[in-house]
């Protein structure tokens, strides 16, 4: 082979390098906000009854924390790892409103919720999610 024939056959491996590394990145950031969308939409069917809304608040909790860890959020905690993501939040008395609440359900069964504070909370949490950018 000649010189010619060997750099151009570089160039092309690079370039399906390049294409490789590109499509792959995509169809990861694709299934990821999928990821976290039919999640999303299985919690809200915990909506429906006021028995099950203490579970809706956690699960979007617990999805939220999933959302940070993958964003590589410094923290060992859900609560450090939003120290972290405080420049990115759009809206941070919300977001620990709903966070302080599921820690809440977690530690207490016999808590009392308002319609108003699970409707804030998830709220909160469905914004904290597109912050990320894992949701549209």
């Amino acid at each position: 082979m000649t010189e010619k024939a060997v750099l151009g056959l570089m160039v092309g491996v690079f370039a399906l390098l390049v294409i490789a590394f590109f499509s792959i990145k995509f169809i990861k950031r694709y299934r990821r906000k999928g990821y976290f969308k039919r999640h999303w939409q299985d919690l809200q069917k915990y909506c429906a009854s006021k028995e099950t809304w203490p579970l809706a608040v956690i699960t979007a909790d617990k999805l939220l924390d999933e959302a940070l860890k993958r964003k590589k959020l410094k923290g060992k905690s859900t609560g450090e790892r939003l120290v972290s993501a405080q420049r990115i939040m759009s809206d941070n008395d919300t977001i620990w409103f709903a966070h302080n609440l599921a820690k809440k359900l977690k530690d207490e069964a016999a808590i009392r919720l308002k319609q108003s504070d699970v409707k804030k909370s998830l709220l909160g949490f469905l914004q904290a999610l597109k912050d990320l950018g894992v949701m549209e």
